[in-house]
């Protein structure tokens, strides 16, 4: 009798402790909370502030930055969205220069049209721009900064293809770290440069450089020519292409390589060499100069077996918005699965056009349906 009435005792402690330790756990997530929301209350009435007092400056609530120096409070001023104002700021942590303006529109989750609003009241700080050591000025274009007077013996030049250049060669052949960068920056935010007069319209370059590297640039569709056409040989599959062979197709630049990678691996591979465009780094002209060199194995495509796929698999997917999934596991956890897409659409999860959109990645697996 004394053990039995020692086990509950024992168990009554156990259980008090539980009880404990789940309201100072409560308690905890409770202080933590508000103490999230006393921040978020902090920075929305500093940005709005800094609003007040440059609206009351007038230039319709935006003022000139340096991305190199403005904090975070400011770029919530400006608006920017919070992940991207984060993102500016832990880029310069890493030791992130931005020394021309395109630099700021590489921020990953900055959108063009918020860069397009920004893009007049940018100010690159000259301490922040390639600082040359021998200077001459070019007669090219009087707008244009001036960079050193490179001698033509200590460069050994060759032939080379633009599109593939990269920081590296461009360093053989007399550039500067940065100056590179910001060449190859402005190449990129073109979607390649086709003629000797785009390049010459790159603030880096000065005309006596660019009469010479217009004797050794093989631009992307030359190249292609005088090779026999890449077009006209075996196309690129952007459902097995590594990242180098996705580089080697023309229109294709570095920040699109790892976009279109990223994207295939949430579709679970492409059906149609049309959805390419889907990704927002590959913009309307270099789809059409894309879509000529690439194909897609659609037979690879990875399924998800919807009657019995984890939440969290399906939802990761382009294709199916957080509302449809919430319907989706509701009816399925109701009536138990599907036989095909046409009854998720009688079930209102999805409209006529998203099914058929979702249609290649979905399977059916009719064991769900006769358990």
């Amino acid at each position: 009798m004394g053990r039995k009435s020692a086990i509950h005792g024992l168990g009554y402690v156990v259980v008090l402790m539980f009880i404990i330790v789940l309201l100072v756990f409560i308690e905890e997530s409770a202080h933590n909370a508000k103490m999230k929301r006393q921040e978020e209350q902090r920075e929305a009435e500093a940005a709005e502030e800094l609003r007040n007092k440059h609206a009351a400056q007038g230039a319709d609530n935006l003022f000139t930055f340096d991305p190199n120096t403005v904090s975070y409070e400011e770029l919530l001023a400006l608006g920017v969205p919070k992940i991207a104002a984060a993102q500016v700021i832990r880029a310069r942590e890493r030791g992130k220069t931005f020394i021309v303006k395109e630099d700021f529109a590489a921020i990953y989750s900055l959108e063009d049209s918020v860069y397009q609003r920004l893009k007049p009241y940018i100010v690159i700080g000259d301490e922040y721009r390639p600082v040359p050591r021998e200077y001459h000025t070019s007669s090219y274009n009087n707008t244009r900064r001036e960079y050193p007077q490179r001698k033509a013996e200590d460069i050994h030049y060759r032939p080379f293809r633009l599109d593939t250049a990269t920081t590296a060669y461009l360093k053989t052949i007399g550039f500067s770290h940065r100056r590179a960068e910001a060449f190859l920056n402005y190449r990129d935010m073109r979607g390649g440069l086709r003629s000797i007069e785009e390049v010459a319209e790159c603030y880096v370059i000065d005309q006596a450089e660019c009469d010479t590297l217009a004797k050794y640039i093989i631009f992307g569709e030359a190249a292609a020519d005088s090779r026999g056409s890449r077009f006209a040989g075996r196309p690129v599959d952007i459902n097995t292409a590594d990242s180098a062979a996705l580089r080697s197709v023309y229109g294709i630049g570095e920040k699109s390589v790892v976009a279109i990678m990223e994207y295939r691996d949430r579709l679970g591979g492409f059906y149609s060499v049309e959805q390419i465009a889907e990704v927002k780094e590959v913009t309307e002209s270099n789809f059409e100069r894309i879509l000529p060199q690439i194909c897609c194995d659609d037979c690879i495509i990875s399924k998800i077996d919807i009657n019995f796929a984890d939440p969290r698999s399906i939802k990761g997917h382009p294709y199916i918005s957080d509302r449809a999934l919430r319907k989706l596991l509701k009816q399925r956890q109701l009536k138990g699965g599907w036989s095909k897409i046409e009854e998720m659409v009688e079930d209102e999860i999805f409209t006529t056009q998203e099914a058929e959109r979702l249609r290649p990645y979905l399977r059916f697996t009719r064991d769900s349906l006769q358990q």
